[in-house]
């Protein structure tokens, strides 16, 4: 799933490539995706593209607005939350397929932006059968739930020590892994980075939230130094790029029976029902080895 740094780096190419570019239609090819429809995707015809932002995890392609020369009035826009199988890919004029209704593992497509002049525009794809992938036409971001009840950007200025220390002494006994990964606590961090702002901070994605004021610090700056480096290294990249740069630049996060880059132990993880974390034992927990129940129940 592509989390704040991807996205961020998402957001920045396709801003790039999108703005000022006028909208030729809107395919929606998978109406499971469609979760907000304020809008027919034919009112985005002839409108020019203002902007390509992000809330937390979620792009968000501004269409119209004042200045757009389309009389369209005020700026709706299309929102997109990748979820764990989704994707965009750009295309350099039109497309080489006429578009099926109907995803299916052999057609991922979801849907379809073409531009003017020349068909150039978005494919956006969901892998997989779960079906996550979220699509918004709305008039205001704010219209969708979970993009109003988001939690801080952990990059913010104003997303200080202190504020960060009151959310974890909110969060009280919670583990600390899944405070971070709560999309209305923090904005942006997902699995994979809350596994590794754990590993750089030296804690246990299984500690308590509430912790001593030396221990929020480190949390913090592991944080914000994790996140960072991220987006440094995603700079510039083509949405082509990212997800092999993710991969690459993960340190413990998928690499589970790999020796750790810092103390040479065996990485390791825990296993749940739909997802799964690792750690560095030697880092993070003082080498125990946390319980995890599913590897415990196939070896019984």
């Amino acid at each position: 799933m592509p989390e704040l740094p991807e996205v961020h780096a998402l957001a920045a190419d396709l801003d790039a490539r999108l703005r000022g570019r006028v909208v030729r239609r809107l395919d929606i090819l998978a109406i499971y995706a469609l979760k907000t429809f304020q809008i027919s995707p034919d009112a985005l015809m002839g409108r020019a593209i203002a902007s390509v932002t992000r809330h937390g995890k979620f792009l968000d392609i501004t269409i119209g607005g004042s200045g757009d020369g389309s009389g369209g009035g005020e700026p709706v826009h299309l929102v997109l939350h990748l979820a764990r199988a989704g994707w965009v890919r750009w295309r350099d004029g039109e497309p080489k397929t006429s578009a099926r209704r109907g995803r299916s593992p052999r057609n991922p497509l979801a849907a379809r932006l073409v531009l003017e002049p020349d068909g150039a525009g978005l494919d956006i794809t969901e892998a997989g059968t779960k079906k996550s992938l979220q699509l918004h036409l709305v008039r205001d971001p704010n219209d969708i739930e979970r993009v109003r009840t988001l939690g801080p950007e952990p990059l913010a200025p104003e997303f200080t020590k202190d504020v960060f220390a009151g959310i974890l002494a909110a969060a009280g006994r919670s583990q600390i892994k899944g405070v971070l990964r709560d999309q209305a606590t923090i904005a942006g961090i997902g699995n994979a980075y809350s596994d590794e702002i754990l590993w750089a901070a030296k804690m246990s994605p299984f500690k308590a939230a509430a912790m001593t004021d030396a221990e929020s610090d480190r949390l913090y700056d592991a944080l914000q130094s994790t996140l960072r480096e991220a987006i440094a290294r995603s700079e510039g990249l083509a949405a082509s790029e990212l997800k092999a740069e993710k991969h690459e630049g993960l340190r413990v996060h998928g690499r589970a029976g790999e020796a750790c880059p810092v103390c040479g132990a065996t990485i390791r993880q825990v296993i749940f029902h739909d997802s799964s974390l690792q750690y560095c034992p030697g880092c993070q927990t003082g080498g125990k080895i946390l319980a995890d129940r599913v590897l415990s129940r196939l070896l019984k």
